[in-house]
């Protein structure tokens, strides 16, 4: 059965797909039987980790990731030594693979795509999917997993959790603080000297604006981190790897960050750039609350495009989100209370 999943970001998509490819998979030698694409190296990476972690019992079963930033030769190595039996990989190195006849998917069952929207959004990935797409059986099960799916991407079956398509995130407290440009560095310290935190993401819209605010949060003595796309691949990961965990509390990120990566002690994700669109704020503000815990989301709105996108997260998943008060219950995202001055 063929099966497309849209859920809140945090309720377990994920497992999902990795608990039922491992039940279903009937391991043969030098076959690759499962595909998974996604659309970001960090995602690759953190979906090939859990199915290692939930594979450990099974020993037969062998994954293996494959994507760019890394020498093409260590992977073709990797295949001629030892054919994985569950592929993870971003589109343009797994078909790059598959030109050069390293990879065979002749005996794919399970074709998976995680954060399918954002792949079908892109036209240069969208093509790399199908050509893949095309090099596997037509008897094969195709699931496909995301938060957000478009209208003109649900096939007729689609699986919904909760409340139909009103992906309102439960266990996230989410507020807005008005305030001009040149406010919110002022503010943003504030809010992470009064704030109760386990960790801390911060989205800006900018490779540089990441830079900057990482660098100021560190003179200003703040446990602080980044990763953006101007970063080599190793370096991503290490930094990834070392804020999940917990070797650093506050994490300045890109939309990099934004969709899929699972990091259990975020609890407060503050939007000091505005999102270009609801769905990017509903994966950014996801990060926070993960599998059901609390969470608290605070946007800054600075400027009318906004204010616009705030009203349009608040009409598209029918929430109400209101200015951040003076004080606020910290029980309703944390264990203490605390007062924002």
């Amino acid at each position: 059965m063929d099966v497309i999943c849209q859920a809140k970001s945090g309720m377990g998509k994920t497992a999902v797909f990795v608990l039922s490819t491992l039940q279903q998979i009937e391991p043969s030698p030098g076959q690759v039987i499962a595909l998974v694409l996604c659309h970001t190296r960090e995602l690759a990476y953190q979906i090939c980790h859990e199915f290692e972690r939930f594979s450990t019992y099974l020993p037969d079963i062998k994954v293996a990731v494959f994507y760019g930033g890394v020498n093409i030769k260590v992977h073709k190595d990797l295949l001629k030594n030892e054919c994985p039996h569950i592929v993870v990989g971003t589109p343009g190195r797994i078909l790059a693979l598959t030109r050069d006849k390293d990879l065979s998917l002749k005996n794919v069952r399970h074709f998976i795509l995680d954060e399918c929207d954002k792949m079908l959004e892109s036209l240069d990935m969208r093509r790399d999917v199908q050509e893949i797409f095309k090099m596997t059986p037509h008897d094969k099960q195709v699931m496909m997993f995301s938060a957000t799916l478009s209208k003109e991407i649900r096939p007729p079956m689609e699986i919904y959790v909760d409340d139909e398509a009103k992906l309102t995130l439960h266990g996230l407290v989410q507020h807005y603080i008005k305030l001009s440009e040149m406010e919110k560095n002022r503010k943003l310290n504030d809010l992470l000297d009064a704030l109760d935190f386990n960790q801390v993401v911060i989205f800006v819209k900018s490779v540089n604006r990441a830079a900057e605010l990482n660098k100021l949060l560190v003179e200003c003595n703040f446990p602080s981190i980044c990763i953006h796309s101007g970063m080599s691949q190793e370096e991503r990961l290490t930094r990834y790897k070392g804020f999940k965990e917990g070797h650093k509390r506050i994490l300045v990120a890109t939309d990099l960050v934004g969709r899929g990566i699972d990091i259990e002690r975020v609890n407060i994700v503050i939007n000091y750039d505005m999102p270009d669109s609801a769905d990017t704020y509903l994966h950014r503000v996801g990060r926070a609350g993960r599998f059901g815990t609390k969470g608290l989301a605070i946007t800054f709105v600075s400027s009318a495009s906004d204010s616009d996108v705030l009203n349009q997260v608040q009409e598209r998943f029918e929430v109400d989100i209101k200015e951040l008060p003076e004080q606020i219950d910290t029980s309703t995202y944390s264990m203490f209370p605390f007062v924002v001055h």
